[in-house]
């Protein structure tokens, strides 16, 4: 039963697939703490257009996914101190999905690569892509530490942050970097439209199971890390997408959240 699924090629998707749920859940944290679901979806929407144009040109498509990523955090971070935070996220959004389109109409395998890039394709992970995934992860890990306290404290206590002299767009353009850093690391596993799922399913249940920040963020992390070993199985033995059992965990993790939550609610009442 368990016959390949840790051999051969499917070490580096596990290696590969651990690294990245384990950053999106600490990133994913913030995500839903600071309430940027849509940066989150907006970013590996625009980081797609990378992977295109890298796929077009023959070259890394992480390198294509992580100047593309960059690009969309200065966009939204840059703009959106002049304009309104949504609608400068939206344009970017659209502006960066309409040159990746054209990628993609330039390509001659057009269905394949959009699927692989919107659905991702955990199974041709190669070893060369791990130790660059790696590398990513615990650059994003540590900003997310370096930068914790400010962003805490910059969603929770807005005022009291500003009157401690933090720069609150400096605050935000750090949480858009790591943003955009876990987005890289995931996007060629789950693919574009998966990534979201991924950073805003495991750690909103985890808010709901826990009020410590700390606590909350290592939670969501193993949420994350759960979501994708369990999907990694269940798609190498069913031969269904992988973005059927990812999307479908986090829901099923956000509904637990709230149905623990509500039962403890109900305790405490009585």
């Amino acid at each position: 039963m368990f016959s390949g699924l840790f051999t051969g090629f499917m070490a580096n998707t596990w290696a590969e697939a651990s690294i990245m749920a384990v950053v999106a859940g600490a990133v994913g944290f913030f995500v839903v703490l600071r309430g940027a679901t849509f940066a989150a979806h907006a970013i590996p929407q625009g980081a797609f257009t990378g992977a295109a144009g890298a796929a077009l040109i023959g070259v890394s498509t992480l390198a294509g996914v992580g100047v593309f990523a960059l690009l969309g955090v200065v966009a939204i971070a840059w703009w959106g101190r002049r304009g309104r935070h949504d609608v400068v996220t939206a344009l970017s959004l659209v502006t960066l999905l309409g040159i990746g389109a054209l990628f993609l109409s330039m390509s001659n395998e057009y269905s394949e690569q959009t699927f692989s890039l919107l659905f991702g394709e955990p199974l041709a992970v190669s070893a060369s892509e791990i130790l660059p995934t790696a590398a990513i992860g615990a650059a994003c890990l540590g900003l997310v530490v370096l930068v914790y306290r400010p962003l805490v404290l910059s969603t929770v206590a807005p005022e009291l942050s500003a009157a401690q002299g933090t720069r609150p767009e400096r605050t935000e353009l750090w949480f858009l970097l790591a943003v955009g850093a876990a987005t890289t690391m995931a996007l060629p596993v789950v693919g574009a439209l998966l990534v979201f799922s991924l950073m805003i399913g495991p750690p909103a249940a985890a808010r709901y199971l826990t009020n410590r920040p700390v606590g909350a963020m290592a939670l969501s992390s193993a949420l994350a890390l759960l979501t994708v070993w369990l999907s990694i199985a269940a798609s190498f033995w069913s031969n269904w997408p992988i973005g059927f059992f990812v999307g479908s965990l986090a829901a099923v993790w956000y509904v637990s959240g709230r149905l623990w939550a509500r039962w403890h609610r109900t305790l405490g009442w009585r």
